[in-house]
């Protein structure tokens, strides 16, 4: 996992954007940005290369898998690891919409960190496949 890669994170509360920056900056990253909703995300995206997205679900004008969606089909962000967060909603759908990860509130900082390790290690295997 490498924590050196800049974090954005996207909730349309700031009470959350709070919580989750606090756990992603716990489990080890610096570097880490927040914005209140999906187009914010989608102009942040555009104009930073991330290494991560983690997205809450519940959102507006743009839910998290609209968003998860729009990133998927930008061709510069299409591949960046999208965690999707909710205190509800079905997994499926996120998986669906692209999403890499699906976390329920309320998780802790090494729930995350398992999330993320989780995920970098199924993209290491999925790149050795392809070699």
């Amino acid at each position: 996992m490498d924590t050196s890669l800049p974090v954005l994170v996207v909730a349309d509360s700031r009470t959350m954007t709070t919580i989750i920056s606090r756990l992603v900056r716990d489990v080890g990253f610096t570097d880490v940005d927040h914005v209140n909703d999906g187009p914010a995300a989608l102009d942040r995206l555009r104009q930073k290369k991330y290494g991560l997205l983690l997205s809450d679900w519940d959102m507006a004008p743009m839910n998290g898998t609209e968003l998860t969606e729009r990133v998927r089909k930008d061709p510069l962000n299409a591949t960046i690891p999208i965690i999707m967060i909710t205190a509800k909603g079905d997994a499926d759908i996120a998986w669906l919409a692209g999403a890499d990860g699906y976390l329920t509130k309320p998780f802790k900082a090494n729930d995350l960190k398992e999330k993320i390790e989780e995920i970098a290690e199924r993209r290491a295997e999925d790149m050795a496949a392809a070699n």
